[in-house]
């Protein structure tokens, strides 16, 4: 599913017209992404919690040469879904918990 198909569910599913729905969802993204850049864990019930992890310097490889390079510390988003949503994903179509 992409952005666009996105939006036309949330119009199905509140009314809103596609403008409006779009707006809203670029809203919610942005207040995310505000959120998760001054350091600020986003905790969404039912879906899960996203956060910044910060990856530490590391020294590494370049595959062309097998020179030893150093690789710069980092952050990156982490997304943790939460019990809901993985019982969601392991369930059938019928709603049944999948079997191990």
């Amino acid at each position: 599913m992409n952005q666009s198909e996105l939006i036309e569910k949330v119009t199905a599913a509140t009314g809103l017209g596609k403008t409006q729905a779009g707006q809203a969802m670029e809203a919610a993204f942005e207040a995310i992404t505000q959120a998760l850049a001054s350091g600020q864990e986003v905790r969404l019930a039912g879906l899960g919690v996203f956060d910044v992890a910060e990856r530490g310097e590391r020294q590494g490889r370049n595959p062309q040469t097998g020179e030893t390079i150093t690789i710069r510390a980092t952050k990156t988003v982490r997304f943790r879904p939460s019990k809901v949503l993985k019982e969601s994903v392991n369930s059938t179509p019928d709603g049944r918990a999948a079997a191990d």
